[in-house]
């Protein structure tokens, strides 16, 4: 992995450990999820205008990416409904690089070699050892692990779909216009009564969605030059940020055990950079 993509997805795996956190800080995360969501449509509605449509063999990838992405939206909602950031992120984080490996393996027909293997080996031991450190019996593991699968899902779809759309930027847009219309209008279908969020709750969720649209951007354009595994386990390092994260504005613990997990995760990064 060149040194420019691997300060590119580090600095991805920092801002989506961030707007984690103000996911899981919100009051009513489903109104938070929404409210980043339409963020999200009024960026790439207007970066649609001057951006080429991606190649039309990319549009199936595309609509299965949003579709799978609104599904994680709410199971990451369901997630954070009683789990910790540095509990039920690590779980639904840790799960996803092996399964985009194994996924990679068998529908794009990718190999890996022996320090790549290392390397998501650790972190995603690593993460798993953060994830159960207070046992495995909590209600919140289930919906936790769901979400891991489903980021396993939309990462290998999205790894295919931007090799075949002729331009990682194009096909970014074009998916995440998809994905930021779904969850308002399924909001809008439930019809919930919003809740009163101060400007400042508001502002916080908007940057949120604007954020997330950077992160995973940054992840997209990413796969077109590596492994879907390598770039996926090298994302996954922002448990690192997670828990620190979770420790200085969630007041959430920061154990030896944490540290030494991220110790882990550290090391598998420089595995997977070699």
């Amino acid at each position: 992995m060149s040194a420019v993509v691997l300060g590119a997805v580090a600095f991805a795996a920092l801002l989506h450990a961030s707007w984690n956190a103000v996911l899981r800080g919100g009051g009513d995360r489903l109104w938070s999820m929404t409210l980043m969501m339409i963020a999200v449509t009024a960026v790439t509605a207007v970066t649609a205008t001057v951006l080429p449509w991606p190649a039309a063999a990319s549009w199936p990838y595309a609509v299965a990416s949003a579709v799978i992405h609104t599904a994680y939206n709410l199971s990451l909602v369901r997630t954070y409904r009683s789990g910790e950031l540095g509990q039920a992120y690590p779980i639904s984080r840790g799960s996803s690089p092996v399964l985009v490996a194994l996924g990679a393996a068998v529908f794009a027909h990718e190999g890996i070699g022996v320090l790549a293997a290392i390397g998501i080996a650790l972190v995603s031991g690593g993460i798993l050892s953060l994830a159960v450190h207070r046992g495995g019996r909590r209600p919140e593991l289930l919906p936790a692990f769901l979400t891991g699968a489903l980021i396993g899902a939309y990462t290998v779809v999205d790894g295919m779909g931007v090799r075949l759309s002729g331009g990682s930027l194009s096909y970014a847009n074009t998916m995440f216009l998809l994905w930021g219309l779904t969850t308002p209008l399924l909001y809008l279908a439930l019809r919930i009564r919003p809740p009163a969020y101060t400007p400042m709750q508001t502002g916080m969720a908007l940057g949120g969605g604007v954020v997330s649209l950077v992160a995973y951007g940054i992840v997209i354009w990413a796969m077109q030059y590596d492994a879907m595994g390598v770039v996926s386990a090298l994302r996954e390092t922002s448990v690192v940020y997670a828990a620190i994260i979770g420790r200085l504005f969630l007041q959430e613990r920061l154990t030896l055990r944490r540290i030494l997990s991220c110790s882990a995760i550290a090391a598998g990064a420089a595995c997977l950079a070699l």
